[in-house]
C-alpha cells in the first residue's frame, strides 16, 4: 500500500542515507542570479547551491533539487552556476541539480510538485519572498520534511505560532536561517553578555546600496519591507542574546521615504527604525538561584519574574545606501548595567584593491568565494554563511538516524520554537508604521513567561 511504501522510505532514509535537499527560490542567495544576470553583490555566486553542492562533495548530503515560479528563467540560471561554480570549483558539478517547475512553465505553486518529489527525513531550504513562507514551508512539513526558512520565518507572531506548532506535530526540525549567530565575533559577544550586567541599550544599523532596490524590485514596498529583510538580522541577534534574561514589551517604529518608491514604481519605505522597550528580570539571573535557596519558593518566582529594571534598543534598516567599500553595512553597540561592547560586523580590517574593482573592504568571515590557489576546490566551509546550513543539515541526520529529536536543538538551533519574540518584535513595527507610528504592545500570558503570545496598540485613555 501507499502507508506501507512510505513508512518503508521514512525507515530507509532515516537509517541509511544522507538527506536529499529541495531548495526553494531561485534568486541571488541560492544561485548568485539577478533578473539582470549575475549579481554584482558580495554574493556573486550564490550561497545556498554552492554550499548544497559541496556538502554533497563531502557526503553530507545527497540528491540535490532547486524550485522556483518561472521556468523561462531556468535555462540562464543553469547557464550563470555552470560559469560561476561548475567552471570555477574542482570537485563541484551544478548539472546535478534537478530544477521545478519544467523550463518555459510558470507555475506559482510549483513547489508542491517539488515537494512532493522528496521523502520525509529530506530537507527543504526556503528563500522565498516573504509572504510565501508560511505555505511553502508547512507543504514541506506535511511531507515528512525538515525545513530551514531564511529570516523573517513569516511576518506575524499567530504564523510564527502555526509553523511551530504544524513542525512539532510533524516531528520535524523547523529552524530559521540567521547566520550571524555562526559568526565568532557576534558569538562570544553573545556569551559574554551574561557578566556585563542587565541589560540598559542596544543600537543597530544595516544598509545595503539603494541599487539592490533593483534585484528586490518585484517585491519590495509590496510583499515586505527593509525591516523585515534586514531589521531581522540584529533583532534576532539581540533577542538571542536577552533570552531568559530580558523580554521586548513595546515597539514603535519610524520611516523615511523618497527614494525606493521612485525606483520601485510603488509606496515603499527607505530605511525603518524601530525603537524597543526591553524589561529586564527582577534580578540578574545569577542572583536567582540565591533568592530562591534563602527566601523559599515564593521569592524565587518573584526573581523570575520580567519586572526589573526597563531597557531600549533601537534597530534601524536602510535600502538606500551610496556604494561604498562594502556591500552591506552592519554595526551594533551594546551597553549592560556593568560595561558595553561594539562590533562592525563590515569592516574585518582586510582590504582589497583591484583594478577594474576598486577598493573593497573584504568579509571572509561570511563568505569566501576564492578558490583554493593550487587545487581550484572551494574553501569556505569555516564561514559562518556556510556553517549555518551544515548545522542544521547535521541536525536533520541526527534526527533522521535517532541520534536526536527535534526538541533537543531548541536552544541550539534557532528554531521557530525559540524564535517567537523576533517576529513578534518586526510585526510589531510593521504594525506601528501602519498605524502612523503607534506603539504596539507585546502581550504575554504571565509575568515569567519568556516568549509573546500576542500584540496589542497601546491604549492611552
Amino acid at each position: 500500500s501507499w502507508l506501507w511504501q512510505a513508512q518503508q522510505r521514512d525507515t530507509y532514509t532515516h537509517t541509511h542515507m544522507p538527506p536529499a535537499v529541495l531548495m526553494l527560490g531561485t534568486g541571488e542567495y541560492t544561485t548568485g542570479f539577478t533578473g539582470s544576470g549575475a549579481s554584482d553583490s558580495d554574493k556573486s555566486t550564490g550561497v545556498v547551491a554552492l554550499v548544497m553542492l559541496d556538502l554533497r562533495r563531502r557526503g553530507k548530503v545527497g540528491r540535490l533539487g532547486m524550485c522556483g515560479t518561472d521556468g523561462r528563467k531556468l535555462p540562464a540560471i543553469r547557464a550563470h552556476m555552470k560559469a560561476a561554480l561548475g567552471d570555477v570549483y574542482s570537485g563541484i558539478d551544478p548539472s546535478c541539480i534537478e530544477t521545478w517547475p519544467p523550463d518555459g512553465v510558470v507555475d506559482r505553486e510549483a513547489y508542491v510538485a517539488a515537494a512532493d518529489a522528496f521523502g520525509p527525513g529530506d530537507v527543504a531550504v526556503i528563500f522565498t519572498p516573504d509572504d510565501t513562507h508560511g505555505p511553502i514551508a508547512r507543504a514541506c512539513l506535511a511531507r515528512g520534511m525538515h525545513v530551514l526558512l531564511t529570516k523573517p520565518p513569516v511576518k506575524t507572531l499567530e504564523e510564527h505560532r502555526s509553523l511551530a506548532a504544524a513542525a512539532a506535530d510533524a516531528g520535524r526540525l523547523c529552524a530559521v536561517e540567521v547566520h550571524k549567530r555562526y559568526d565568532p565575533i557576534y558569538r562570544d559577544a553573545r556569551d559574554r553578555v551574561p557578566s556585563l550586567g542587565a541589560f540598559s541599550y542596544f543600537t543597530a544599523h544595516m544598509s545595503q546600496p539603494k541599487h539592490q532596490l533593483d534585484t528586490f524590485k518585484a517585491w519590495a514596498g509590496k510583499s515586505s519591507d527593509i525591516s523585515y529583510y534586514l531589521n531581522s538580522h540584529h533583532v534576532d541577534f539581540h533577542e538571542w542574546c536577552l533570552r531568559g534574561r530580558a523580554r521586548p514589551e513595546a515597539v514603535t517604529a519610524l520611516a523615511s521615504d523618497g527614494v525606493a518608491s521612485e525606483r520601485v514604481g510603488r509606496p515603499c519605505e527607505d530605511t525603518i527604525t524601530l525603537a524597543v522597550r526591553w524589561r529586564n528580570k527582577l534580578e540578574p539571573p545569577a542572583l536567582q538561584e540565591e533568592n530562591q535557596g534563602r527566601e523559599g519558593r515564593q521569592e524565587g518566582a518573584a526573581a523570575r519574574s520580567f519586572t526589573g529594571s526597563a531597557g531600549h534598543a533601537v534597530y534601524t534598516s536602510s535600502w538606500i545606501a551610496a556604494r561604498a567599500d562594502v556591500h552591506s553595512q552592519q554595526r551594533w553597540f551594546y551597553m549592560g548595567h556593568g560595561g558595553e561592547m561594539s562590533v562592525d560586523q563590515a569592516h574585518r580590517g582586510y582590504t582589497v584593491a583591484q583594478d577594474g574593482k576598486g577598493f573593497a573592504s573584504v568579509n571572509p568571515l561570511f563568505w569566501k568565494p576564492a578558490r583554493d590557489a593550487l587545487t581550484r576546490e572551494f574553501t569556505g566551509q569555516r564561514c559562518y554563511g556556510y556553517l549555518s546550513f551544515e548545522a542544521f543539515v547535521d541536525a536533520a541526520a541526527a534526527c533522521n538516524a535517532g541520534r536526536a529529536v527535534p526538541e533537543d536543538y531548541d536552544g541550539v538551533l534557532p528554531t521557530v520554537a525559540t524564535t517567537a519574540g523576533a517576529t513578534a518584535i518586526l510585526e510589531a513595527g510593521r504594525r506601528s508604521l501602519d498605524a502612523s507610528g503607534r506603539t504596539m504592545e507585546l502581550v504575554y500570558a504571565d509575568a515569567a513567561a519568556e516568549t509573546p503570545v500576542g500584540i496589542r496598540a497601546l491604549d492611552f485613555s
